[in-house]
């Protein structure tokens, strides 16, 4: 069973994503970073919702602001708490005592080739735990993604909040070598839990019933905002790979994040032109090497049916 350590900002779906990791997956522990909300309640928030599960894995708090500037928080989405609609247990436990980079390392080094890390939030603390030991990349099996878009955005019109967050971060991470297993919000937000979905969790135990809590809130948040008749499982994408390789098929794409003040600033730009290798034309830009394997078609039935089969697993 696959090692995975979680990199999020809970938020709706990173919650039901912990759930969802939990039982199917060796979770070894989770990191928090602001984004959907400030640090300390995205860490509170984890902490809930590992409680609800009665799951015995750290917690550990990492960076509350991004690499440059102030942090662009995206409370519109998630409400006041970051997890607003659901009424979820005081933590039973504390975060740990170890900054979120630091414990990405340490779990990294006790796990080397065994380790998936799944970057479900801004890029901040993977960032610095690359920039202080560049050999992270080459230790961790695998970093999956979700955050950014090759279409359409959420925050800006071609850009996402887990990579407008922190750009500069982002772009640390993407260009580090590790293996990568992107998925944009384009397709993510086609993942969805819909009535059906929510009223079979409803009618299950106490973590099947706050999932159905979790997704309905969202759903509604999600329809009043963007016309989206579901729960995006924006974050449980980023999960999926790990899982089962059949749910999500990738394409090895050359990704760049957008630096420059502007309205481009937090693009991910995928270069997916069919110019063939070797080629040299004086006129045409030339196609950069491959950094991620890019999403590119879900099968969606089968992989809501085991989130929810999951959620509705827990006793």
């Amino acid at each position: 069973m696959t090692k995975l350590l979680i990199d999020c900002d809970p938020g709706h779906d990173d919650a039901i994503a912990i759930l969802y990791a939990a039982r199917r997956l060796d979770l070894v522990g989770v990191s928090t970073v602001f984004g959907n909300q400030t640090v300390e309640k995205t860490t509170f928030n984890a902490l809930r919702v590992l409680t609800l599960a009665g799951l015995d894995i750290p917690v550990a708090r990492g960076c509350g602001a991004p690499l440059l500037g102030a942090a662009p928080l995206a409370p519109d989405t998630h409400g006041a708490s970051g997890l607003d609609g659901v009424d979820l247990p005081a933590p039973d436990r504390d975060a740990i005592d170890l900054h979120a980079v630091e414990f990405i390392l340490r779990m990294a080094r006790a796990h080397r080739g065994e380790l998936a890390l799944a970057i479900i939030g801004a890029h901040t603390n993977v960032a610095l735990a690359l920039r202080l030991e560049p050999k992270l990349a080459s230790w961790l099996k695998l970093i999956t993604i979700m955050g950014g878009t090759a279409g359409v955005g959420n925050l800006k019109p071609q850009a996402c909040v887990n990579i407008l967050s922190d750009p500069e971060a982002a772009h640390i991470v993407f260009d580090c070598g590790a293996p990568i297993r992107w998925v944009g919000y384009e397709t993510t937000r086609t993942v969805l839990l819909r009535e059906a979905e929510i009223t079979a969790l409803a009618g299950g135990g106490r973590v099947a019933r706050a999932s159905a809590d979790i997704a309905r809130w969202y759903r509604e948040r999600q329809r009043a905002v963007n016309g989206i008749d579901g729960a995006p499982m924006h974050d449980s994408c980023a999960i999926a790979p790990l899982v089962d390789a059949r749910f999500i098929h990738y394409e090895p794409t050359p990704l760049a994040v957008a630096l420059e003040q502007g309205p481009a600033r937090g693009m991910t730009i995928v270069d997916r032109r069919p110019i063939q290798p070797g080629v040299a034309l004086t006129s045409v830009a030339p196609k950069a090497r491959a950094n991620v394997d890019m999403a590119v078609e879900v099968d969606r039935p089968a992989l809501t049916g085991d989130i929810v089969a999951a959620l509705a697993s827990y006793r």
